[in-house]
């Protein structure tokens, strides 16, 4: 998955603290401060976003919720508005939404 950046340069800089990274130069919070600084965050989905999504793809909520690895209640509490997704499900939402289903399909 590629990243999104606020900029080009942004795009670069983050690029080259990333190198710098990996050949031990920047340490891991300096890291997580570039990666803040620089990478745009996933976007939140409303309820009405979440089912929308998972009905363009053709998937029943126990189907979405087996590709999310999460229960089928947490789905349709999702699609009511009670909660809302977070971390790696709301990251995984953005990617169906923009790749398809297939993205995260094994």
């Amino acid at each position: 998955m590629q990243n999104k950046y606020h900029s080009e340069i942004a795009a670069a800089v983050h690029e080259d603290m990333r190198d710098m990274f990996k050949l031990g130069v920047v340490d891991k919070q300096t890291m997580r401060t570039f990666d803040e600084l620089c990478l745009v965050p996933v976007q939140p989905m409303t309820a009405e976003e979440i089912r929308t999504l998972r009905e363009r793809e053709g998937l029943s909520q126990p189907v979405l919720a087996w590709y999310l690895n999460v229960s089928k209640n947490l789905i349709s509490d999702w699609e009511r508005g009670v909660r809302k997704p977070g971390g790696a499900a709301l990251k995984l939402l953005n990617l169906v939404k923009t790749k398809g289903v297939q993205a995260i399909s094994l």
